[in-house]
C-alpha cells in the first residue's frame, strides 16, 4: 500500500505536465484531467480502506531517507477520508468546467492553461493533506496557492486582476507567517517534523510555546478565512469563473482548517488556547452570516455563509473532546461537498439569467426548475434542516458542547442556532427572489436596494445568457446526489470520523512514524 500513497501527489503532477504539453489539444487535456483525478479518487479509496481496516496509519519516507530526515508522506484516516473527498469534488468541478469550457469557446477559462493549473492545484491540495511535517505542507500550500493566482485572474478581466492581487497580497503575507513559525520552530527544536516536533515541544519554556503556536494559528487563520481575517475573501471569491469558485469555496479554505486540526491536536496538545478559538468561532459565525443576510448578490451571501460557516468547524476544534473532533471532521466533509454544490448551481443560475443579483433574477421556477431543485436542496442542507448531514453535523457538535456545559458553551450553541437561522433565512431569501418573484415593479426593487445598502450599479452584475450544456447540469445534480449520500450514509461516515476523532487526540510519536515507514 505505501507505493499509492506518492502517486496521490505525483499523478497530478505528471497530468498537468502532459495537459501542458497538449495545450493545443482540447480533448487530449481534458482526457487526462478526468483520468488522472479518477485515477486518484480510485487511489484514495483504496487507501482510506486499508488504514480503516488496519487501524494504522500508512507512512512513507521518500528517496529512502531515514525518518525524520527525509520527506515523510503520512496518511491517517483523516488524510485518506479528505483526499476522497477533494477528488470527488475536483472532478466534479473539472466535469462542469469542460461543459462550460465547450459552450463558451473557453473564453472564461482558457482550456491551455485552466487543466494544467487546476491539476497543479489538486496536487498541491493532496500534499498538503498527506504531508508528514511542516515544510513540506507549506509546500503543498505554495503548490496550490500558486496554481489559484492563475485560476483566480482567468479571463484577465479588471474585477478578476484587482482582486486577484488582493488575494495575492494576502496569501503572501500568511505565507511569510507560516515559513517564519517554521524556521522558528526548526530553531528551537532542530526538526520540522510534526511527529518529532509533538514530542519535543514540551522541553519548551510555555511562553515559547505560546508564541509559536499562535504563529502558526494566525498564518493558516488567514488561509482558512476565520474573522478578523477574512476580509478578503468575499471579495475575491466571486469575481472568479464559476467552476473556480466553486472548488475554490469547497477546498481551500478547508486546507487552512484542516492545518489548524492537526496543528491544534498534535503539536499543541499541551498548550491549549481553546478560549480564544471559541472568541473567534463566535465572532466568525455571527459576522459572517450578518453579512450574508446584508448582500444582494449570490456568490457574495454564499461567500460570507462560507465564512460563518468555517466558524462551526473552529467551534468543534475549541470544543477539544473526541466527540466534537469526529463531529467537526463530519462538518467539514459535509461542508466541502455542500458549499461546492451551491457554487455550481449559482453557475447555472447566472448561465440562465444573466445575472448572479438576486434583486435582477425572477422567474427561474417557471423557466428552469431542474435549477431550482438543485439550488433548494443544498440550500436547505446547508441551512441546518432535518434530516440533513448539516442537521446532523450540526446537532452533534451542540451535542458535545452541551455535555462540556460551561456557560461559554452555551453561548456558542446559542450562536450557532442563530447562524443556522440567519443562514436558512438568507439562501430562502434569495430562493424567493429569484425562484418564485414573477414581476416586480421598480419602485418595490429600490426598496429593497435602499434596504440591503447597496446601489443598482453594485448590485448588478449582468452578463449575457448563455445555453447550459447537459454535462453542467449533470455534474450538479451529480454533487447534489452527493450532499444527500452524506445523509443517507451519515451512521458509517459518522462512525468513521469519530474514529478519526479519537485517533487525533492521542499524537502519534516519531517511533511510531519510523515504525510505519519501516513495514
Amino acid at each position: 500500500m505505501s507505493a499509492l500513497v506518492p502517486l496521490l501527489v505525483t499523478l497530478p503532477l505528471l497530468g498537468a505536465a502532459i495537459a501542458l504539453i497538449a495545450g493545443r489539444y482540447r480533448r487530449v487535456q481534458v482526457g487526462v484531467s478526468i483520468a488522472t483525478l479518477t485515477i486518484v479518487l480510485v487511489i484514495a479509496a483504496v487507501l482510506l480502506y486499508a488504514v480503516d481496516v488496519g487501524d494504522q496509519a500508512i507512512a512513507v519516507s521518500v528517496g529512502g531517507w531515514p525518518v525524520p530526515f527525509g520527506i515523510v508522506l503520512y496518511v491517517d484516516r483523516l488524510a485518506a477520508l479528505l483526499v476522497v473527498v477533494s477528488s470527488i469534488v475536483l472532478l466534479a468541478v473539472l466535469l462542469f468546467s469542460v461543459g462550460q469550457g465547450a459552450a463558451d469557446n473557453d473564453d472564461d477559462t482558457p482550456v491551455s492553461i485552466f487543466h494544467p493549473s487546476y491539476l497543479i492545484l489538486a496536487a498541491g491540495i493532496f500534499t498538503a493533506f498527506i504531508a508528514g511535517d511542516l515544510f513540506n505542507l507549506y509546500v503543498g500550500f505554495e503548490i496550490l496557492l500558486v496554481a489559484s493566482y492563475v485560476l483566480i485572474t482567468l479571463g484577465s478581466t479588471e474585477n478578476r486582476i484587482r482582486t486577484g492581487v488582493v488575494y495575492i497580497v494576502v496569501s503572501l503575507v500568511s505565507s511569510v507567517l507560516f515559513l517564519a513559525a517554521i524556521a522558528m520552530i526548526y530553531g528551537a527544536l532542530g526538526t520540522v517534523n510534526m511527529a518529532q516536533i509533538a514530542d519535543r515541544m514540551t522541553e519548551l519554556p510555555q511562553d515559547t510555546q505560546l508564541v509559536l503556536h499562535l504563529m502558526l494559528l494566525l498564518a493558516f487563520s488567514i488561509k482558512a478565512a476565520v474573522f478578523p481575517l477574512s476580509f478578503w475573501l468575499p471579495d475575491s471569491y466571486p469575481t472568479a469563473p464559476a467552476p473556480v469558485t466553486a472548488v475554490f469555496a469547497g477546498l481551500l479554505t478547508k486546507v487552512g482548517v484542516y492545518a489548524i486540526i492537526r496543528t491544534e491536536t498534535q503539536l499543541f496538545a499541551d498548550n491549549d488556547v481553546n478560549f480564544l478559538l471559541l472568541i473567534v468561532a463566535f465572532a466568525t459565525m455571527i459576522v459572517g452570516v450578518l453579512g450574508a443576510v446584508a448582500q444582494a448578490e449570490l456568490k457574495r451571501i454564499l461567500s460570507f455563509t462560507l465564512v460563518s460557516h468555517v466558524g462551526y468547524m473552529i467551534f468543534g476544534l475549541a470544543i477539544a473532546t473526541p466527540a466534537a473532533i469526529g463531529a467537526t471532521i463530519y462538518y467539514m466533509v459535509h461542508h466541502i461537498v455542500v458549499q461546492t454544490t451551491l457554487f455550481l448551481a449559482v453557475g447555472l443560475i447566472e448561465r440562465r439569467a444573466g445575472s448572479t443579483s438576486i434583486l435582477k433574477v425572477k422567474g427561474l421556477m417557471r423557466a428552469a426548475p431542474v435549477i431550482a431543485v438543485l439550488y433548494f436542496i443544498p440550500a436547505i442542507n446547508l441551512g441546518g434542516l432535518p434530516p440533513f448531514s448539516g442537521f446532523i453535523g450540526k446537532f452533534a457538535l451542540f451535542d458535545a458542547a452541551a455535555e462540556v456545559g460551561t456557560p461559554i458553551m452555551m453561548v456558542l450553541i446559542v450562536a450557532g442556532i442563530v447562524t443556522s437561522l440567519l443562514t436558512l433565512y438568507a439562501l430562502m431569501r434569495a430562493w424567493n427572489l429569484s425562484f418564485w418573484r414573477e414581476e416586480d415593479d421598480s419602485a418595490e426593487t429600490e426598496a429593497r436596494i435602499s434596504y440591503l445598502g447597496a446601489s443598482p450599479a453594485a448590485t448588478e452584475t449582468e452578463t449575457e445568457r448563455r445555453v447550459i450544456p447537459k454535462i453542467m447540469t449533470a455534474a450538479t445534480a451529480g454533487m447534489v446526489g452527493m450532499t444527500v449520500a452524506l445523509t443517507v450514509f451519515a451512521g458509517p461516515l459518522y462512525t468513521l470520523c469519530e474514529r478519526i476523532g479519537d485517533a487525533l487526540l492521542q499524537p502519534v510519536s516519531i517511533s511510531q512514524i519510523q515504525q510505519e515507514a519501516d513495514e
